[in-house]
């Protein structure tokens, strides 16, 4: 009986013994596997020269959606797309199998070459108006389109303009709110304070509405200069976006460009002049 008593006692410490050096064996390979995935290299961005390679994605730039009247000038026009245009434009879209995509999707594909939905395609807005938000933004949910607003922060809860509240409407419903200074003013322009006036504070403006990062920027206007571009990098902004002007050979992330859709434009024209322009 003491045999077997011992016996026992004998196999029950070395079954323990076991226990224990499986459980320390199946620490070590977790180590093992951790400092794996610790140690793995980044993916390599890619170089400008390696991004202006890629076939450009087509973004076009709104301003106004309204109604054009007798009083409209010409020079209002081109800036000025009818709702009814409007609604035939994203409709011609959806026909035609294009699939909006965001900014950190461009930036994910132009830096790492991530893919890109089928016949991609970028609509953008510019200057806060309040007409982007109740006629824009509620014409693409039809097709399940998502936007970029670019917001100039001086305009916010003014007449004609949008309010916090929308904005932050449109950030919770999926679409990109991102910078276009706080007053309009051309940064080729700034000097001094002007970069925290126009890049940092409406940035962390719009930051405190919508309770994101805001990572994207517009040039007013469309312009820039090489002197800008370090300005627009310090204040935290990954990409910029210009017009229609040729994108810098150095800094393609911060020059990435755009087309204003002209109020003179049907909906073919609209597509035959993007597919045209983003070739």
């Amino acid at each position: 009986m003491k045999n077997r008593l011992f016996s026992f006692f004998i196999l029950l410490i070395l079954f323990s013994s076991c226990q224990k050096e499986q459980s320390k064996l199946k620490k070590e390979a977790t180590s093992i596997r951790d400092q794996v995935k610790v140690e793995s290299p980044k993916k390599q961005m890619a170089d400008a020269t390696t991004i202006l390679s890629r076939k450009e994605v087509p973004i076009l730039c709104y301003h106004n959606i309204k109604n054009i009247t007798a009083s409209t000038s010409e020079f209002a026009t081109v800036y000025t797309v009818t709702p009814a245009a409007f609604a035939e434009q994203m409709k011609i879209l959806s026909d035609n199998g294009y699939h909006t995509i965001l900014p950190n999707q461009l930036e994910d594909y132009l830096v790492y070459d991530k893919p890109l939905p089928s016949n991609p395609v970028m609509i953008t807005f510019d200057d806060t108006r309040e007409e982007q938000f109740s006629i824009g933004a509620a014409e693409m949910k039809k097709y399940g389109f998502k936007g970029v607003y670019f917001i100039m922060t001086v305009s916010i809860n003014r007449p004609n303009y949008m309010t916090k509240e929308q904005i932050k409407n449109l950030s919770d419903n999926g679409h990109e709110v991102a910078a276009h200074t706080w007053d309009h003013h051309m940064v080729t322009k700034y000097e001094g304070a002007d970069w925290g006036t126009q890049l940092v504070k409406p940035k962390k403006k719009l930051e405190d509405i919508i309770g994101k990062p805001v990572n994207y920027f517009a040039y007013p206007f469309g312009l820039w200069n090489h002197s800008v571009i370090p300005e627009v990098k310090n204040s935290g902004y990954k990409l910029a976006f210009i017009l229609s002007t040729k994108r810098d050979s150095l800094e393609p992330l911060h020059t990435v460009r755009r087309i204003i859709v002209s109020g003179f434009w049907s909906a073919p024209t609209m597509l035959k002049e993007m597919k045209s322009s983003f070739k």
